[in-house]
């Protein structure tokens, strides 16, 4: 009982630190005047994925690799099934009027490369040099993208920002976001192994299940607060750049920490469940199609599926 309410303690803390480090970052960003979904694609993503990046450091250095590549395929097949899926059942997203095809393309690109280390596996240095040359990449193309489009923040607010916010508040935001994220990864990358160890449950399905889940819960709260307020982009952008993000920096600076082994169940089904799941949005994307109620009940029902057959192949 104390490892699951010590695990819960974990999720909580992450999910109030990665909170405070996105209106933090959101709102030092307003202050450099850019675009909405730029800030979505980088600002916000990195923000929502930094509970992932520093629970899989902490797995390697606790030598459970197989949390590491867990949390972030089952972070990633989350994100698009559930995090959007929920808000799209409940409120809708007007996605058919979406900019974001060019990031789409960059995000499945990621995921190819991520699938294609992964048969080269152990994911060693080398490969994790590959990966942070792939978001190097796309974070210097989406740099230049935010410098032509410095003119149109003027006339755009990203989600969540305050302009009256003073500098102390956003540097104490960012402060806390900081020193509460590690310590909730610590805490729930101990308690998780703990109860894996006791119920004969591997880690790499914790990491791609309980911990998956939680650590997607920042991403899930930004994406029903644009669902509710209509934001597309801002929902769409904060997914594929979160998964952008989970792929080429997470595994990337993990690979360096040490190396990954990938488990065979990876190379048959969890990676393609991934990419899957990715091609999923690309009607959304390039058709111009709404995310309605509809979708929404589909995309929670594929994950809850994909839960199940996980559990059941570890049973």
């Amino acid at each position: 009982m104390l490892e699951f309410l010590g695990a819960l303690g974990g999720l909580i803390v992450l999910l109030l630190a990665g909170d405070a480090l996105v209106r933090g970052a959101v709102n030092l960003s307003l202050r450099l005047g850019i675009p909405a979904l730029i800030v979505s694609l980088t600002v916000v993503a990195f923000g929502t994925s930094a509970p992932e990046l520093l629970i899989s450091i902490q797995a390697v250095i606790d030598g459970v690799p197989g949390l590491a590549l867990g949390n972030v395929v089952g972070s990633n097949t989350a994100n698009v099934l559930l995090v959007l899926g929920i808000p799209a059942l409940f409120y809708g997203l007007p996605t058919s009027q979406s900019r974001t095809q060019k990031s789409y393309l960059q995000m499945i690109a990621a995921t190819l490369l991520f699938i294609a280390v992964n048969f080269f596996g152990p994911i060693t240095w080398v490969h994790a040099l590959v990966l942070l040359a792939g978001i190097a990449l796309i974070l210097t193309d989406q740099f230049r993208d935010a410098l032509s489009g410095r003119a149109a923040a003027a006339q755009e607010e990203p989600e969540g920002a305050d302009p009256t916010m003073r500098g102390w508040k956003i540097a104490a935001y960012l402060i806390v976001g900081l020193i509460g994220l590690p310590f909730g990864a610590s805490l729930l990358v101990e308690n998780a192994s703990a109860i894996a160890t006791r119920m004969g449950v591997s880690d790499t399905v914790i990491g791609l299940t309980l911990v998956a889940v939680g650590t997607s819960l920042p991403e899930l709260a930004t994406t029903v607060v644009a669902a509710m307020r209509k934001h597309a982009d801002v929902a769409l952008g904060n997914v594929i750049g979160s998964n952008i993000f989970n792929l080429l920096v997470i595994i990337g600076v993990a690979g360096l920490v040490g190396p990954l082994p990938v488990p065979p169940a990876f190379l048959r089904f969890d990676l393609w469940v991934m990419l899957a799941s990715s091609l999923i949005l690309f009607p959304i994307v390039f058709w111009h199609k709404d995310l309605g109620k509809r979708w929404g009940f589909a995309l929670c029902a594929l994950y809850v599926i994909y839960i199940v057959i996980v559990l059941g192949a570890e049973a």
